[in-house]
């Protein structure tokens, strides 16, 4: 089919950036442009349809599969399309944003599959929404070797059949990006990903023997599948590749979703790759939607609440046995730990944790999983080379012995874990340290030896706000109030001021962090995502 006549152009307004002219041509903007007049108005209707949603979960603390589904479920015909060859084996991914180290590191690591990351591990300034597509793009072209300015190292790619295959997360639906507009609105940030990385790419990518590879965010229903589904037709007609080219693995990390596993498939059946478990997403959810649920719903310090957690098995095991059923991959989650050069002993215990979680996993029957850095690689890889062998994944293993009541997902107090005051304390040095860096640009930073992102900082607000409104007192005694809480922000800001020095904090973004995670953490109105407000202090 050949391309339809011209849109009216996005229009960018932003301060220009080096070789912004290779990723913001007038024929891709035109394509920005189409797919904001086609699907923002659907978009618009989604995300009016989760406050409804979340309403009614107000109202009944509960939560079931759908009976107006219910057909889909019982259906065993249909099954996803089959996995190209380039996304056949992904026994370990590793993570990262598309910064230029970090692209040539990942592609570099061994992995199978790096996730290009514009959204939760990438503060979405302008800088970072266009270099990383430039960066993505000088990557396909080989045009990416790297001189560290600061280290001297120079970086540059292995030869073409080491590298990992790229699944490109855009931004999730409830963000904007302010910089490009159409008919005087912000277009959603997933579609500027999406359409940006697709449109320079797609043919590109084909050509190389692989494809247009996507995971798709904090995902709440299967009608936002639907969405995405009916968005990856279009454009594949709009540049004229054939229809299923596209393949998108959907990270099943809202408690919402976890109920609509099967037809988010059958909604992306022609384009599906697979599904992902997302764990601090997944939890930062189950507050967000349950928050009023009482104290049957609080959550524990989240360092206590591991994937063994009875509600997270539900979850896990279901997500492989509803992949496997339908032929898609299952993906399982993130080992964030990261590396010390100078404490071996902290690597020793990191490490044997990892390849615990990892050698579980593969048990389980994923067919693969995360990792944040390089050096996890080889533990990962080997404890799902010890399952697999020589095969690329485990899709004939049907998990049917797996059975998974509603109430199993969302049986929270089945874990035996309480609240405690070193969690709370934990909640804000990590949640200030995030957000100090996500507003210098930073979306993915190295915090007490872990690779944290955005739903670090939601998971660790989310908590604040429920143990204060549900009166939680700790094993100290302490009741969680407002009060504390600035308390504890208070210390633990004079505490960085002590450990970093006065220039160094005179230099960040400190108060302000603090100041935002206490806003987000205290306000009696819960706001949906973090980022939202934090998106208006971001500079650039």
């Amino acid at each position: 089919m050949s391309a339809p006549a011209p849109s009216p152009l996005a229009v960018v307004d932003a301060e220009p950036l080096p070789r912004q002219e290779e990723v913001l041509t007038e024929a891709a903007l035109a394509f920005v442009a189409e797919l904001h007049r086609r699907f923002t108005p659907r978009r618009d209707e989604l995300l009016a349809r989760r406050a409804e949603r979340r309403a009614e979960i107000a109202r009944t603390s509960t939560l079931d599969f759908l009976p107006e589904t219910a057909a889909i479920r019982a259906d065993d015909s249909w099954r996803v399309a089959p996995a190209p060859a380039a996304l056949n084996d992904r026994r370990v991914e590793i993570t990262g944003p598309t910064d230029r180290k970090m692209t040539i590191n990942a592609l570099n690591s061994g992995a199978k599959v790096w996730l290009a990351d514009f959204e939760d591990a990438s503060a979405p300034t302008w800088e970072n929404v266009v270099l990383g597509q430039v960066n993505l793009i000088d990557a396909y072209t080989r045009k990416i070797d790297f001189t560290d300015p600061r280290s001297g190292k120079s970086y540059a790619l292995k030869p073409a059949d080491e590298l990992a295959t790229v699944v490109m997360r855009p931004r999730g639906w409830h963000l904007e990006e302010r910089h490009l507009t159409f008919d005087g609105r912000p277009v959603p940030g997933a579609l500027v990903d999406f359409g940006l990385y697709f449109f320079h790419n797609a043919r590109r990518l084909i050509d190389l023997g692989k494809g247009p590879y996507f995971y798709l965010p904090k995902t709440e229903s299967h009608l936002e599948a639907r969405l995405w589904n009916d968005i990856f037709v279009f454009a594949q007609d709009y540049v004229g590749i054939p229809q299923g080219t596209v393949r998108a693995t959907v990270l099943i990390e809202t408690i919402t979703a976890a109920y609509e596993m099967e037809e988010i498939l059958y909604e992306l059946r022609d384009h599906a790759a697979g599904l992902n478990a997302g764990r601090w997403d997944y939890l930062f959810s189950i507050v967000k939607n349950f928050r009023d649920g009482g104290a049957k719903f609080v959550l524990p310090d989240r360092n206590a609440v591991t994937m063994t957690a009875p509600f997270m098995r539900a979850y896990t095991e279901l997500l492989v046995r509803t992949c496997h059923k339908r032929g898609a991959h299952a993906i399982g989650g993130m080992a964030a730990f990261i590396p010390s050069r100078k404490d071996a002993e902290v690597n020793k215990v990191a490490f044997e944790k990892v390849k615990a979680d990892k050698d579980r996993e593969a048990g389980d029957g994923f067919d693969g999983s995360w990792v944040a850095h390089p050096d996890l690689v080889p533990i990962a890889m080997a404890s799902f080379d010890a399952v697999l062998g020589d095969r690329p994944n485990q899709k004939d293993r049907l998990r049917e012995d797996v059975s998974v009541a509603p109430g199993d997902l969302i049986a929270i107090d089945s874990l035996d874990a309480k609240p405690t005051y070193d969690g709370l304390r934990n909640a804000v040095q990590v949640g200030v340290r995030y957000i100090e860096a996500w507003l210098r640009g930073l979306g993915a930073v190295a915090i007490f030896n872990l690779m944290e992102d955005a739903a670090t900082a939601e998971i660790s607000r989310s908590q604040i706000w429920q143990w204060i409104n549900a009166g939680v007192v700790f094993e100290n005694g302490e009741k969680a109030t407002p009060e504390l809480a600035r308390k504890v922000a208070a210390e633990e800001l004079a505490a960085i001021r002590a450990e970093i020095g006065e220039e160094a904090f005179a230099a960040g973004k400190w108060q302000q962090a603090h100041d935002l995670l206490l806003h987000v953490s205290l306000d009696a109105d819960y706001a949906d995502f973090l980022t939202l407000p934090a998106y208006e202090q971001l500079v650039g």
